[in-house]
């Protein structure tokens, strides 16, 4: 495999741009880039996610999609990381072919979620026939078992992974056990693996215990300042990236009183950054009108250090 740039720092969970009628919108993604590198200071995307409704969008779909964001981000973004992940083996593998072939900076797999692998050889059978249709591509593990109902620890699938899938790269990790993921980060002694967190509200904790990153759909409207805790975490100033932290709490505990998913977040990216988010795709439905309203008076209100 030819040398990378290590993928540190924040990827933005990818929103899947939606016309009124719930056709994908692709003309928006080259604007959507340039907010993203300008506006926010986030050069990494994972597409096809959870945020990007990736398991409700056709196979077409989600090509149209990684090619869109290869095309437009060629130059300006550092990692495009592609979601291959489905019900079934033939789907994924199909897209990770697609995948190499665009020339995406990895590949990323959740664990298949209606008929579910039971244990750790089922998983990395599954995942090792994944990661073989793209054998230059590094390979991540989608963790996120508050949706795929699969709780196979992250510890022990790391045993003998390599020798496995040879691509592995690392997890992104969708989870609130932090217990596992500093089991995870102890075991990775000599740093090969990279593991990006994907609980927006908890990152700093998972800082604490070694992230390399962090994954996630509020990096879209809060990168600036989430970098900011970044920073403030590096320098080292704790307090100060505990302020960033719990603002970054206060706003998304206040919107999950409400009802907060993937439509609300397509709301929120919409009057953050002007760029219309759409309609999500049934059977999700769109953000209520005091919902956006209550939002964005949230937003507006909070005051950031510095005032950033």
């Amino acid at each position: 495999m030819t040398p990378r740039k290590k993928l540190k720092g924040l990827v933005a969970a990818t929103i899947t741009p939606m016309t009124p009628d719930g056709k994908i919108n692709l003309p928006v993604i080259r604007q959507y880039v340039d907010y993203l590198v300008n506006e926010q200071n986030v050069k990494n995307v994972f597409v096809n996610g959870t945020t990007g409704e990736g398991l409700s969008l056709s196979i077409q779909e989600r090509k149209q999609l990684a090619e869109e964001w290869m095309c437009q981000g060629k130059d300006k973004l550092d990692h495009v990381i592609i979601h291959v992940g489905a019900l079934n083996l033939p789907e994924c593998q199909e897209l990770a072919r697609h995948a190499a072939a665009i020339g995406a900076g990895g590949i990323a797999v959740i664990a298949p979620f209606f008929f579910k692998p039971t244990n750790k050889d089922e998983l990395v059978a599954f995942l090792q026939k994944v990661a073989s249709e793209a054998p230059e591509v590094p390979f991540y593990y989608y963790h996120i078992p508050p949706l795929t109902g699969v709780k196979i620890r992250v510890e022990e699938l790391l045993d003998g992974i390599k020798a496995q899938i040879p691509t592995f790269q690392g997890v992104k990790f969708s989870d609130t056990d932090l217990l596992d993921l500093a089991q995870c980060i102890n075991k990775n002694e000599t740093g090969e693996f990279e593991f990006l967190y994907g609980v927006d509200e908890q990152l700093l904790g998972a800082l604490a215990v070694g992230a390399n990153g962090a994954v996630g759909s509020t990096y879209n409207y809060l990168g600036q300042q989430t970098n900011l805790m970044l920073q403030a975490f590096a320098k080292p100033d704790f307090a100060l990236a505990q302020q960033y932290q719990f603002l970054i709490g206060e706003f998304l505990n206040f919107v999950i009183k409400l009802g907060f998913g993937v439509a609300q977040t397509k709301a929120i990216m919409t009057f953050v950054s002007g760029i219309p988010m759409g309609p999500p795709r049934l059977p999700l439905v769109d953000a209520s009108g005091e919902f956006i309203v209550k939002a964005k008076a949230k937003l507006d209100s909070i005051v950031w250090p510095h005032g950033n």
